[in-house]
């Protein structure tokens, strides 16, 4: 009977949580896309990898995909059951990707992060989702947190936000980046509970190969897409210098062999040659950060056809606000003079990059995804960088092989494609700051089939 009670008490739960989420967010629930037909008539495109629009097309989508993309006029196509939106001559796109994001701390301050109830925690995700998606992000890599649960509302249509490619805990050895622990926690006996973020699914404290393995397989039985693993140390992070390489090759390779045998691929958070070249050595496929890169690394990178997930990372406005002089942020100084660096050695030897913000703890910061991806102007051009958060972050997405949680042609405007589109009212070519301000400039977003803004009337 308990069991019982207890079990209709968290049904409950749930049923009022999810009303919450929709209501609380503003957001209809998920209509069915199986069905729905819209049409985009006079709409020039960028297609995820040219560099030009195309000439004015129509463009029809069924259910969730593009079906058609074409210069005449697709009459059979316009009845009663199709939504007709007219482009006006403004450009078509794919929806964006953020390929470094992190769902529930994105908004929410380290303070609250750790004190408050965790549905509190909960409804502040959502809503950080919601405004994810209405910034055009149609699909984002979660590299570290509790983002399933999250995730099935939003594939549920309980309430709105991206994609999501969900890491789980991000593993991490005693005193590395991800162990939030402090010194008074430790030593740790066998038979003592888990730190709070661990218990939260933030994180996961492992040592020695049986460890790894076993918090490797179990976020892989939660749904992880990918394995994300600390291999070096962090600026957040109060216990493990910027210096310091973490885990040992049989470690990472523990790693790597367990996510290859569901198909997958690890990750790193790594920022220095010696912990970026330990991680290629054991077999991962990717490099969060590596501001501190040098030559021989980036030369590494290309010949290993290792993926490269940069972030634009500057001492501006977009920097957590740390103390002047304490360690997090002298180590902040440190990175941010190696950004430039990393992006000429990624360029120079043609690595695999993928762009992401790494946003956290503020929901001010959170709100300008589009202008931190602006910032690559610094580097790249217009179309370039256009094509890396969608063409070349979706290519990233699908490594993720039969793990993959949405099987399906994304990042591109093409027929066949998964229909996640955005019309921008204006040529993001040639003024990329429109990215800036999707509130104004994005008329139209659509992900999976659906419309979830529509001010183009």
């Amino acid at each position: 009977m308990i069991k019982f009670l207890r079990r209709r008490g968290l049904a409950k739960f749930v049923g009022l949580l999810a009303v919450a989420l929709v209501s609380g967010q503003g957001f209809a629930q998920k209509p069915d896309a199986q069905q729905a037909t819209t049409l985009f008539t006079n709409v020039r495109i960028f297609n995820g990898k040219s560099p030009i629009l195309s000439e004015p097309v129509n463009v029809l989508v069924r259910g969730n995909l593009i079906e058609k993309i074409s210069n005449d006029w697709v009459a059979a196509d316009r009845n009663a059951g199709t939504t007709v939106l007219d482009g006006r001559g403004r450009t078509l796109m794919p929806g964006l990707i953020d390929a470094h994001y992190h769902m529930l701390m994105s908004t929410i301050p380290p303070s609250l992060l750790m004190t408050a109830e965790s549905n509190y925690t909960i409804l502040r995700s959502s809503k950080a989702a919601g405004g994810v998606l209405m910034r055009g992000f149609t699909s984002v890599r979660d590299v570290g947190g509790p983002a399933f649960g999250l995730k099935r509302a939003i594939d549920e249509g309980i309430t709105a936000g991206p994609r999501i490619w969900p890491s789980g805990a991000t593993i991490s050895q005693t005193s590395g980046h991800g162990d939030f622990r402090t010194v008074h926690d430790v030593p740790r006996a066998a038979n003592d509970p888990l730190h709070f973020t661990e218990r939260m699914g933030v994180t996961a404290v492992a040592d020695g190969v049986t460890e790894v393995l076993r918090r490797t397989r179990e976020q892989l039985m939660r749904g992880a897409s990918q394995i994300k693993l600390m291999a070096g140390g962090g600026v957040v992070s109060d216990f493990d210098p910027l210096d310091v390489t973490q885990y040992t090759e049989a470690e990472l390779r523990a790693v790597v062999e367990a996510a290859e045998n569901w198909g997958t691929y690890v990750t790193v958070h790594a920022y220095t040659p010696r912990a970026i070249q330990r991680a290629i050595h054991a077999g991962v496929k990717c490099i969060e950060h590596g501001h501190l890169a040098d030559e021989a690394t980036a030369k590494l990178m290309a010949e290993k056809g290792i993926w490269w997930s940069l972030q634009p990372f500057l001492d501006d406005e977009d920097a957590i606000p740390f103390p002047e002089g304490s360690a997090s942020r002298n180590k902040q100084i440190k990175i941010s003079s190696g950004t430039d660096t990393a992006y000429g050695l990624a360029k120079k030897y043609k690595i695999k990059t993928a762009w992401g913000t790494d946003t956290l703890f503020d929901e001010k910061r959170a709100r300008r995804q589009g202008a931190q991806l602006s910032k690559l102007v610094r580097w790249y051009t217009p179309a370039e960088i256009l094509k890396m958060a969608t063409a070349d972050n979706a290519e990233l997405l699908a490594l993720s092989g039969p793990r993959n949680p949405y099987p399906g042609k994304l990042g591109v405007v093409e027929e066949g494609a998964l229909a996640d589109l955005l019309l921008v009212d204006g040529d993001p070519i040639a003024n990329i700051k429109l990215i800036e301000y999707p509130e104004k400039n994005f008329v139209v977003i659509m992900k999976d089939g659906v419309v979830y803004k529509n001010t183009s009337k």
